[in-house]
């Protein structure tokens, strides 16, 4: 396909395929003449990566272009590829893992982080020193303390089962064959693009549970006879 018609398919406009091809973030077509090439569907599937990780994720060329040349250049393994595209394990090039949790940093060392470390420990689950989401459960037990919500970590057990259920139903979900780009493209559906549909269904049933034990009132407003 021309550039124009790789152009339509993914959404993105041709100035912008051009400079992704320039960066090497786009592999170059099979040349047809001087100044023309032909695109496959090699390209738009990595196009439309390359929109998710920078529009969904919010990451810079620069540490897109890295993901993608970590993911094309033989780092197969699925779990390292859901790593990447996490942001919990860096793409080859990146720089070092971090060997210390970065909550421990200079004025970085968060109220609710042995909290956190209880609920992981916990649960059994082997995550990454450097995975952002423990810090952030971290802040959140810290500001629950401080309101006296009477909620520690205790009380997120059987939320954390849930979260380990949905985490091993995405998972079971990440087949995307042989090819280390499919495999990114749907570990990013998943993982991602799937996240504001989970919190959307929770709103959704807490309506609803909402409605059946505490409701006296019909949707509308009026009283039940």
């Amino acid at each position: 396909m021309k550039v124009s018609e790789l152009s339509r398919r993914t959404g993105v406009q041709v100035p912008l395929i051009k400079y992704y091809l320039r960066e090497g973030m786009l592999p170059p077509g099979r040349a047809t003449a001087a100044n023309q090439a032909d695109y496959g569907e090699d390209h738009v599937r990595r196009l439309r990566l390359i929109r998710t990780l920078i529009g969904t994720r919010g990451l810079s060329a620069g540490a897109t272009k890295e993901i993608l040349d970590a993911i094309t250049a033989g780092q197969e393994d699925l779990h390292q590829v859901l790593g990447i595209v996490l942001g919990v394990r860096p793409a080859k090039g990146a720089g070092p893992e971090p060997a210390a949790d970065p909550a421990q940093g200079p004025d970085e060392n968060p109220e609710g982080l042995a909290e956190a470390r209880g609920l992981i420990d916990a649960m059994g689950w082997d995550v990454s020193p450097g995975n952002p989401a423990t810090r952030t459960l971290a802040e959140v037990l810290a500001a629950l303390d401080h309101l006296g919500a009477g909620v520690d970590w205790h009380s997120l057990l059987p939320y954390a089962r849930l979260a380990d259920d949905m985490a091993e139903l995405d998972l079971r979900q990440l087949d995307g064959g042989d090819d280390p780009l499919a495999q990114a493209e749907r570990a990013v559906l998943v993982t991602v693009l799937l996240e504001p549909a989970l919190l959307a269904l929770r709103r959704l049933a807490q309506e609803d549970k909402s409605s059946r034990l505490f409701g006296g009132a019909h949707a509308d407003g009026t009283d039940e006879a």
